[in-house]
């Protein structure tokens, strides 16, 4: 009796396994389906969408990549400043080239210069670190609005789509012949809000991201200055 059990139990679960398999199957053929009835309105909300992961997964490393800093980097600066050791100074932010380090570098060749000239080289090379950390984001940001309007394009293509099929039909109107219309309009719209959303939400995360890297870089700055004006001891 107990082996009989079994059986039938492991037999249910086996079947209740089988029937999730389809269910989900079922499910991922309507998608499709419903994705080729957008008509070609949905290859650039498609192109659009692989642009857009493309750009957030490639600036998202890169940021936090430039964001990670050693913490001894500015100690070990400011000792080989204070015995005089610019060359050396010099070598290690070569070597531990970030953002920072580069940035400060620029500063470290101009000591002994007035110090305006040492703060304008230090600010021109942050800013172009900024620039190259922005790199992608207008891409990204058009993205974001250009894939809901795109989409709307879609609903009037539909829609007018269905009014011809309507026109050409006469009195014999099918719900089958303003199908074809009506998908595209509702689809292309769905897609092109979804995609426009995502992108946005990536858009700022990474400007969020860029933030704290500028945040981070205008420190230590201006603790590099700051050893620039300490008195000789």
């Amino acid at each position: 009796m107990n082996l009989f059990l079994m059986i039938q139990t492991q037999f249910m679960a086996q079947a209740d396994s089988i029937g999730a398999v389809d269910q989900a199957t079922e499910l991922a053929i309507p998608i499709i389906e419903l994705t080729l009835k957008g008509g070609w309105i949905m290859i650039p909300i498609a192109l659009l969408s692989i642009l857009a992961i493309y750009i957030f997964v490639e600036r998202y490393f890169a940021i936090r990549k430039a964001g990670q800093e050693d913490t001894h980097f500015m100690n070990r600066i400011k000792e080989f400043i204070h015995e005089g050791k610019i060359d050396a100074a010099i070598r290690l932010a070569q070597a531990t080239n970030t953002p920072v380090s580069r940035m400060i570098e620029a500063g470290i060749r101009r000591i002994g210069r007035p110090m305006n000239d040492v703060n304008a080289a230090i600010e021109n090379v942050g800013k172009l670190e900024v620039y190259q950390l922005e790199r992608g984001l207008p891409t990204l940001a058009t993205s974001a609005g250009a894939a809901p309007m795109i989409g709307f394009l879609g609903t009037v293509i539909g829609m007018i789509r269905a009014f011809w099929d309507m026109s050409n039909a006469g009195s014999n109107i099918d719900v089958g012949l303003l199908s074809n219309g009506i998908y595209t309009a509702m689809v292309t719209t769905a897609a092109g809000l979804f995609v426009g959303i995502i992108a946005y939400f990536c858009y700022n995360i990474l400007v969020a991201k860029i933030d704290k890297v500028v945040f981070l870089l205008e420190a230590r700055s201006s603790e590099f200055m700051d050893l620039l004006n300490e008195p000789v001891k």
